[in-house]
């Protein structure tokens, strides 16, 4: 499971390093000197870099995979609101296995919740069981995704 800190010090990127980045969102599969060849570095360099990149948080190499394809039959958006601190609930959120996207908002709901279950029965009992008995829950909406139309990565650096 990954959390992102609380705070958490910026980590200032230089054109090697957005560079590098964008080479991974593109392939994350891509080798240390073919990014080396275009960002102009050593693959032992490339190397240094990605692992400061990770190991300060700034981005993760993983594979993103299809639910459906792995036996997962619902996916669904939660979205919750809250009577009290928003941190608690979020972190307890951020512990269950079914729950693979935790973000605090505004508006409407407080939190948002992403789910993944492997039938309608699993998804009863993540919601009814789980997420609404987690203390500062006040309720939930669940949003069931029908079909998937785009889920991208590679949204560049600034």
């Amino acid at each position: 499971m990954t959390r992102t800190p609380k705070e958490r010090p910026g980590v200032p990127l230089d054109d090697a390093a957005k560079a590098i980045i964008e080479q991974l969102q593109q392939n994350g599969r891509r080798s240390y000197a073919a990014i080396g060849k275009v960002v102009g570095l050593s693959e032992a360099a490339v190397r240094q870099r990605v692992q400061r990149l990770i190991e300060s948080g700034v981005m993760q190499v993983v594979a993103v995979t299809d639910p459906l394809q792995l036996g997962f039959a619902r996916q669904a958006m939660v979205g919750i609101r809250v009577e009290g601190p928003l941190e608690p609930v979020a972190d307890a959120l951020a512990d269950l296995d079914a729950v693979d996207y935790v973000v605090m908002t505004a508006g409407t709901y407080d939190v948002l919740a992403e789910v993944v279950a492997e039938s309608d029965e699993h998804l009863l009992e993540i919601i009814s069981g789980q997420i609404r008995t987690i203390e500062g829950v006040a309720s939930t909406e669940t949003f069931m995704y029908l079909r998937l139309r785009k889920q991208t990565y590679s949204w560049g650096v600034r």
